[in-house]
């Protein structure tokens, strides 16, 4: 901080590797989404990036829905299943634009349907 006015942040690459083998126990709560690579922040704003790209029981006309996010619980942010890794510059991908999810795939499919019978 010089002059009281705070540097500004850069955005990083970092990829988001699963770490946890495919019995893991801590994959029934989630899908496998396999390796993503994200711009942001910090190794904890990767994970959050990862995290709002899937779909949020907020975004479509499902319980808990009414102000209750499932964000919380996305598998990028379980460090049991996934590890975050700084990626080294340049790799290919410019560090240069908006904060998000740069390659690899985020399902939109984490919620699943229920029937009661």
């Amino acid at each position: 901080m010089q002059n009281g006015i705070l540097p500004k942040h850069r955005l990083k690459l970092y990829r988001l590797v699963p770490v946890a083998v495919a019995r893991d126990p801590n994959w029934g709560n989630a899908d496998y989404q396999g390796e993503v690579v994200v711009r942001a922040f910090s190794p904890a704003d990767a994970r959050v990036v990862a995290a709002q790209a899937e779909l949020d029981f907020t975004e479509i006309d499902a319980a808990p829905a009414e102000g209750n996010s499932t964000r919380d619980a996305s598998a990028f942010r379980n460090e049991r299943l996934y590890t975050v890794v700084e990626m080294p510059e340049p790799q290919g991908l410019a560090t240069d634009g908006p904060r998000g999810v740069v390659d690899g795939v985020v399902s939109v499919g984490t919620i699943k349907p229920t029937q009661v019978s």
